[in-house]
């Protein structure tokens, strides 16, 4: 394909779901990716809690309170019913929700931006290189 047929590039930003088992010492596991691309619509979210890795940095973490987090998190980004109040925002207000600093077991990293002609793709891209 050359360049006159190029599907048109979109800015996106996305973040990280890191789970910190204990905060007092700073060490995570990558656990998800957000990505929002305002000008496609677009919102979406991918995690994979592995509890050996996780069990590795705290034996006594909550293994389950993280799987829920992580629901929820899925659910927020969706929409629909299983967001809660949060249904009533748009992807973007959704987004910066997800993505705002907390202490916390399960939080965002921080927001990076890049451009992309298909987020959907680029999420799975994001979450196989810096997930698994």
């Amino acid at each position: 394909m050359g360049p006159d047929h190029e599907q048109p590039r979109h800015d996106y930003e996305y973040a990280l779901i890191r789970a910190v088992p204990r905060v007092e010492r700073g060490e995570c596991v990558n656990i998800g990716v957000l990505l929002y691309c305002r000008n496609a619509e677009y919102l979406g979210a991918r995690t994979h809690l592995d509890q050996g890795r996780l069990l590795a940095l705290d034996a006594l973490a909550d293994v389950a309170g993280v799987r829920r987090a992580l629901r929820g998190i899925e659910a927020v980004c969706a929409g629909g019913e299983a967001a809660g109040p949060a249904a009533r925002d748009g992807a973007g207000q959704r987004f910066r929700w997800l993505t705002a600093p907390r202490s916390a077991v399960v939080q965002p990293g921080p927001v990076h931006t890049g451009l992309t002609a298909d987020p959907d793709a680029e999420l799975h891209h994001l979450f196989d290189r810096l997930v698994l």
